[in-house]
């Protein structure tokens, strides 16, 4: 599982390290451009079964830990379609990655959450 550390490292959300990947593929596309959007996933029951929201905006530090060094290869229908949701008045929102014929390696969401005060 990869970590997504959102501002001063406050915030820590587990993802899949193959989601982590198309998130970050995101990120960096939008901050490129200067435009900031809203990030919002599902969360699981060990955090409150809710879902979750930060603002990414190039004055708030964002940074990508994975838990293996291989790199994933990315599905660009998804990420075009995850830039796409990223533009829109909601946000992106994070889904489960669609079915391309390839295997995928897992369709994971958010795992944990991890706040500090």
């Amino acid at each position: 599982m990869g970590t997504l550390i959102y501002g001063s490292g406050t915030l820590k959300v587990e993802f899949d390290d193959r989601v982590l990947a198309h998130i970050q593929a995101v990120v960096g596309v939008k901050l490129r451009r200067n435009e900031r959007f809203f990030f919002s996933w599902f969360d699981t029951q060990a955090v409150g079964d809710g879902r979750s929201a930060v603002w990414i905006a190039p004055e708030i530090p964002v940074a990508f830990r994975y838990s293996t060094l291989s790199q994933h290869r990315l599905n660009r229908p998804w990420v075009e379609a995850m830039i796409m949701a990223a533009s829109s008045p909601g946000g992106l929102v994070l889904t489960h990655e669609p079915d391309t014929g390839e295997p995928a390696t897992s369709d994971d969401n958010s795992v944990k959450r991890h706040e500090r005060d």
